[in-house]
C-alpha cells in the first residue's frame, strides 16, 4: 500500500529529530478518522465509497506528504487564532475568503493559516467534482478535504504555540494527537450515526476551529501540571519505531494525561468523522445527488503510485539539504 511505502522510505531518508516543526493528526488517526466517516454515508454514497475505502484511507495524511514540497500547503493545516485581537477574532468566522483578503490581504493571512476557508473551498471543488462524476477528482477531493477537516479539530492547530514551543512543552503536538490516539482510539466510541446536511459550510468550518480552540487550555495546562508532579526519567520512555529508536512519552504518563483530559481527544476525533461525513454528503446533495452506483471503481496504477511518490521524496531531502545548510 502507499501509506506503508512511504513510512518504510521516509522513515530510513528522514529519521525523526527535535524540531519545533507542528506534527500532524497521527497517519494512523487520520487514516481512521476518514474511514470512519465512510460508513456514515447514506446507501446512495457508501457503495462508491465503500468500493474506494483503500484509497480514502491510505492517501489521508497526502496533504502532509506535500507541506515541504508545495508553496502554500503548510497554511492550509491551522489557524493561529492567537495571532488575532479579540475583536478580529469575532470577525472573521463572518469574511468569506474574498471579503477576508480584501480586508487583512492575502499574505497576512497565510502567515496566520486558513484552514477553515481551506474547508469551504474544497466543499465546493467536491461538489463539482460530483457533478462531473470524475472518480479520480472525487476520491482525491474528498480525501483531501477530510485532513484538512481532521486538523481544524485540533486545539494546537489553532494556536501560534502550536507545539508548546513557547511554554516549554515542546512536543506536546504529537503527544496528543499521535501518541494519545494510538494507545488509546481502540476503546474509542467513533459510531456517528448517519450524516446529515449542513446548511452553512461557512459557519460550519468555523465551529470546529473554535471549539478546538476553546479545548486548547486543559491541553497546555493538564500537560505543564502533570510534568510538575513527574521526575523527568519518568515522562518519556525509549521505543522502536519501523527500526529507528525515538524518544517518547511513557505510557505512564500517557494514561495520567488521558485521564486528565476526560476523552478530549476522543471527542475531537469523533467531531471529525462527524464532520467530514456531514461535509462530503453536502457536497453530493448540492450537486444534485448523483448515480454515484453509475462510477466505476478508481483503479490507481501501483508504479505510477511509486513515481510520484519518489519525486515527492526527492523534492523533500531537497528542502531538507536546503534548510540544514
Amino acid at each position: 500500500m502507499l501509506l506503508n511505502f512511504y513510512l518504510t522510505i521516509s522513515t530510513v531518508f528522514f529519521p525523526p529529530k527535535p524540531t519545533t516543526d507542528p506534527p500532524v493528526w497521527g497517519f494512523y488517526a487520520h487514516s481512521l478518522i476518514n474511514r470512519l466517516a465512510v460508513y456514515s454515508l447514506p446507501n446512495e454514497m457508501l457503495g462508491f465509497f465503500k468500493q474506494n475505502i483503500d484509497y480514502v484511507t491510505d492517501n489521508s495524511v497526502n496533504p502532509d506528504q506535500r507541506r515541504y514540497a508545495v508553496v502554500g500547503e503548510a497554511p492550509r493545516h491551522f489557524i493561529d487564532l492567537d495571532d488575532y485581537p479579540d475583536s478580529i477574532r469575532v470577525i472573521l468566522p463572518k469574511l468569506s475568503w474574498a471579503q477576508a483578503k480584501e480586508k487583512f490581504s492575502e499574505d497576512s493571512l497565510l502567515a496566520h493559516g486558513i484552514v477553515p476557508w481551506q474547508i469551504q473551498r474544497m466543499t465546493f471543488q467536491l461538489t463539482q467534482a460530483f457533478l462531473k462524476k470524475d472518480n479520480k477528482d472525487i476520491l482525491r477531493i474528498a480525501t483531501d478535504l477530510g485532513h484538512y477537516i481532521a486538523d481544524s479539530n485540533v486545539p494546537l492547530h489553532t494556536t501560534r504555540n502550536y507545539n508548546g514551543q513557547l511554554t516549554n512543552q515542546l512536543g506536546i503536538h504529537g503527544f496528543w494527537e499521535s501518541r494519545l490516539p494510538e494507545l488509546y482510539s481502540k476503546d474509542y466510541d467513533l459510531l456517528i450515526g448517519k450524516a446529515e446536511y449542513e446548511n452553512n459550510i461557512q459557519k460550519r468550518s468555523w465551529s470546529g476551529v473554535l471549539n478546538a480552540n476553546a479545548a486548547l487550555d486543559s491541553v497546555l495546562l493538564f500537560e505543564k501540571m502533570l510534568t510538575e508532579k513527574i521526575d523527568e526519567e519518568k515522562k518519556f520512555t525509549i521505543e522502536e519505531r519501523n527500526g529507528v529508536t525515538v524518544r517518547a512519552y511513557s505510557r505512564n504518563f500517557s494514561k495520567e494525561y488521558h485521564k486528565m483530559l476526560d476523552n478530549q481527544v476522543e471527542r475531537q476525533m469523533k467531531a471529525s468523522v462527524k464532520m467530514i461525513s456531514d461535509i462530503w454528503f453536502t457536497a453530493w446533495v448540492d450537486a444534485g445527488q448523483p448515480d454515484l452506483k453509475a462510477i466505476p471503481k478508481l483503479e490507481v496504477d501501483p508504479k505510477e503510485e511509486q513515481e510520484i511518490m519518489k519525486a515527492w521524496l526527492q523534492r523533500l531531502l531537497n528542502v531538507r539539504k536546503e534548510a540544514d545548510n
